[in-house]
């Protein structure tokens, strides 16, 4: 196991080192600043629909979905943060205590 995370690590600070020996002339393109700009949304957005739809190695709708849209509405409301969690979590375990969900 240790081995593993020595290479995992020593694979980071080459990354990492990669990204620091880039010249700063490629970095100013416009191309470039608009994908640096974008990447960590569609990323997050990435994350959001594998938590809401996996399960394993399934495909599933379940009180997780209705969660993520009232999270959305309350964002859309411009809600705080925690307000936006609590929300989310308050109607996927209603659905689930009520058994409209799994």
């Amino acid at each position: 196991m240790w081995p593993l995370v020595l290479i995992a690590s020593v694979g980071c600070y080459a990354l990492k080192l990669a990204g620091h020996s880039v010249s700063p002339r490629v970095l100013d393109r416009p191309r470039v600043r608009r994908i640096a700009a974008l990447l960590p949304l569609a990323l997050l957005a990435a994350l959001v629909a594998v938590q809401t739809f996996g399960s394993g190695q399934t495909l599933v709708v379940d009180a997780r979905l209705p969660g993520v849209v009232a999270a959305a509405v309350a964002l859309v409301l411009r809600a705080p943060f925690l307000v936006v969690v609590a929300v989310a979590g308050v109607v996927a375990a209603g659905l689930r205590y009520a058994g409209l969900a799994a």
